[in-house]
């Protein structure tokens, strides 16, 4: 069974109320990083940049974090190097925030370097942490059971969010 939770123009308002958040929060900011976690998470990043960039006149740069989802303890990877978010506002991007396995091992990475402010993004929050990590700004929040599965469609349009 397939339950639609949000269609694509709740998913662009979603964003858009996500950026808003964001602009407040680093309006004074000379250059913002927006790190999305591969793959879900970055097209994430990639929207609410477009939508950022609309609000407030900052350098926004996308930064690509992939992490091993079945070994998180293995190096984390991205495509900045440390030099080039160090003393900078960072918000980490993820499609879902399901267990908090992947987003405190990426927020985990991003405390080696000295930050400005660091947040998190998610669109859909389904509150099943089983670490104390939590998301700033975020989309939705669900209860769902633990069988059920939140799938996101931010690839290709429309947007939609699913739940399985």
């Amino acid at each position: 069974m397939e339950n639609e939770i949000l269609n694509h123009s709740q998913v662009e308002h979603k964003i858009r109320r996500i950026a808003y958040q964001i602009a407040e929060v680093y309006l004074n900011y000379d250059k913002v990083i927006l790190a999305g976690i591969d793959s879900g998470g970055y097209t994430l990043a990639k929207e609410i940049k477009k939508t950022l960039s609309k609000i407030i006149p900052i350098n926004i740069v996308l930064c690509k974090i992939q992490i091993d989802k079945q070994n998180p303890l293995n190096q984390v990877k991205t495509s900045l190097k440390e030099s080039e978010y160090q003393d900078c506002g960072v918000i980490i991007c993820d499609d879902v925030l399901n267990s908090g396995t992947t987003l405190i091992y990426a927020v985990r990475h991003f405390l080696n370097v000295p930050l400005a402010r660091l947040k998190t993004a998610v669109l859909v929050n389904r509150n099943h942490k089983k670490y104390p990590v939590k998301a700033d700004f975020k989309g939705i929040s669900l209860s769902t059971t633990l069988e059920e599965h939140i799938e996101v469609q931010l690839d290709k349009k429309p947007f939609s969010v699913l739940l399985k």
